[in-house]
């Protein structure tokens, strides 16, 4: 399930978004140097629809990722 950005808290966005760009054993492919840097670039992602919050029901976890990937 998709989740518009933009229907979260901005507290929640946030929390989300670092939680993203500082995830272990992931290769998100950003700058890994300023977690802010990172989440701006994320936001912007988000904001042009290159990448969207996804939702799984069954694992009641979310995700940020490309939107062709969806």
């Amino acid at each position: 399930m998709i989740i518009p950005y933009d229907k979260l808290s901005p507290e929640a966005l946030q929390a989300l978004i670092e939680e993203f760009v500082t995830r272990d054993g992931t290769d998100t492919g950003y700058e890994k140097k300023s977690i802010e840097n990172d989440v701006a670039m994320v936001k912007r992602q988000l904001k042009r629809g290159d990448a969207v919050i996804v939702y799984d029901q069954s694992t009641k976890t979310s995700n940020i990722v490309p939107k062709d990937n969806c």
